[in-house]
């Protein structure tokens, strides 16, 4: 094990923790209010571990939308998490298939970013256990936001109205997203059609908002060839 790089990744991951704290404890209390037991929510937590499908996940619990509508469009939502891999692949080729495994299971949009920007910049760091050092920061702290949440939920009060906090979430995570002409394109797009359908039968709203929204994002930067950000 390099001690020094897991602690390097441990490091440049801390800032990056004052956002996952509240999201990580707005989860947690949905998860609750949405009616699953603290068991529920800690398996959710562990065997998903993607706070954006998560959250998207209970807000169609809630709405008692079939299970198959739940599963797609938590698949949807993480679809980028493909393009990560493909990326970062290049450099975990020569590990093992079972390492392989552990570090697609903690693959993060931040644990991509940071280690795919150091990766770039030093060539001598130790990948794995740089990644390692990001990544599985950003796990435990996720176990046990989320762990706090639920037992933080089971004494909110109603009155509190908590049940806005997964939109306004989902608003903070949107905002600093959008980059250019294509991610502004998809997030308008999706939000009109997630508003438009929010009657749609089985609640394929959502479902039905990601898609559309993705795709009119593809094609913005197929016309614009990326160029908005440059």
């Amino acid at each position: 094990m390099d001690t020094a790089a897991f602690r390097r990744g441990v490091r440049d991951v801390a800032p990056l923790l004052l956002g996952i704290i509240p999201f990580g404890l707005v989860a947690g209390i949905a998860t609750v209010n949405t009616g699953l037991g603290l068991p529920a929510a800690v398996g959710l937590s562990v065997v998903v571990f993607a706070g954006a499908s998560q959250l998207a996940a209970l807000e169609l619990l809630g709405q008692n939308a079939p299970l198959t509508v739940v599963v797609a469009t938590a698949v949807v939502i993480n679809l980028r998490l493909l393009m990560y891999s493909a990326s970062i692949a290049p450099y975990f080729r020569d590990f093992t298939s079972r390492w392989k495994a552990v570090l697609a299971y903690v693959l993060t949009d931040q644990a991509y970013a940071l280690s795919v920007a150091s990766y770039r910049s030093d060539r001598e760091t130790d990948r794995k256990w740089y990644y390692l050092g990001v990544a599985v920061t950003l796990w435990a702290v996720w176990q046990v936001t989320t762990i706090a949440g639920a037992l933080l939920g089971t004494g909110v009060p109603d009155a509190w109205g908590l049940e806005f906090a997964i939109p306004l979430v989902f608003l903070a995570i949107l905002v600093p997203a959008i980059e250019d002409a294509a991610t502004g394109i998809a997030a308008v797009v999706g939000g009109v059609v997630a508003v438009v359908g929010a009657g749609l039968p089985l609640n394929l709203g959502l479902l039905v908002a990601s898609g559309v929204g993705i795709t009119a994002g593809v094609l913005t930067e197929s016309v614009t060839g990326g160029t908005d950000g440059d």
